[in-house]
This record gives structure tokens, sequence and C-alpha cells, in this order.
């Protein structure tokens, strides 16, 4: 508690009896034993008043599934990327996407996991820039 170990509790306790004097130590001792008491109905009221707001006990929360460290952004995206894609392609889409999403929404029989769909390459005509392209200026 606080980092204290048992050596610096006895001589800040030692240094609290010199500091304060024997006369005055009890009442002191009163004083923080009262603060103490005060502290833990206060964190009890609180308790109490957070369960009567939300409706939840907190002990009853499970804090694993709201800790943050375990949404891995790789692994949701890998997921993301695995996923079956077998939704159908919009009649606006362009060819290639649409070839891409065929391929991607048939498998053989046999296979066990979605086949991976393959890559489409349009040609350009010559002298036209590729779009999104950062090194044709």
């Amino acid at each position: 508690m606080f980092g204290i170990n048992g050596p610096e509790f006895f001589l800040l306790l030692i240094i609290g009896v010199l500091v304060i004097g024997p006369q005055r130590l009890p009442e002191y001792t009163q004083k923080l034993a009262n603060l103490v008491k005060e502290v833990r109905r206060m964190a009890s009221g609180a308790r109490e008043q957070i369960k009567e707001e939300v409706g939840i006990d907190i002990d009853d929360v499970d804090w694993k599934k709201y800790d943050p460290r375990q949404y891995d952004p790789r692994r949701i995206i890998k997921e993301a990327l695995l996923d079956d894609d077998t939704k159908p392609v919009s009649a606006g889409a362009p060819a290639a996407v649409a070839a891409v999403a065929g391929a991607a929404a048939v498998g053989t029989a046999g296979e066990s996991a979605p086949s991976r769909p393959e890559r489409v390459v349009q040609s350009l005509p010559a002298g036209e820039a590729a779009p999104f392209d950062t090194e044709a200026t």
C-alpha cells in the first residue's frame, strides 16, 4: 500500500510520535480512523448510486470484454479480408470489380477454405496514366 515497506512504516510512525507528541497521538489516530471510515462510507454510497442509476452491479461486469488491448487492428483487418464475401456486386460496378467478386464467390466443391480471387489486369491505351498513379505527372 502506497509503496511503503515495513522499515519505512516504522520510521514514519516514530517520526509521527516525535512530531505530534504522545499526548496528542490518540486524538490524531482517532481522527485518522474517522477519516478512513468516512472515505469507505462515501465509496460505498457512490457504488450504490451507480448501481441505482445504471441498473447493474459493478462486480458483475465482465471488464475483460471492454479491455482495449484485445482489439488488434492487424487481426481485425485480416479477418475482414479473409471473410467469405458472397454479396452480389451492384450493377454499376466496374467490370474488373465484378470479375474479382465473381472469382471470390465461386469455388470448387472440394475446397475447405474460400479460394483467393485471381488478379485482374486491364491494359490501358498507350500514353494514358493509371488512375491514382502518384508517379505519373
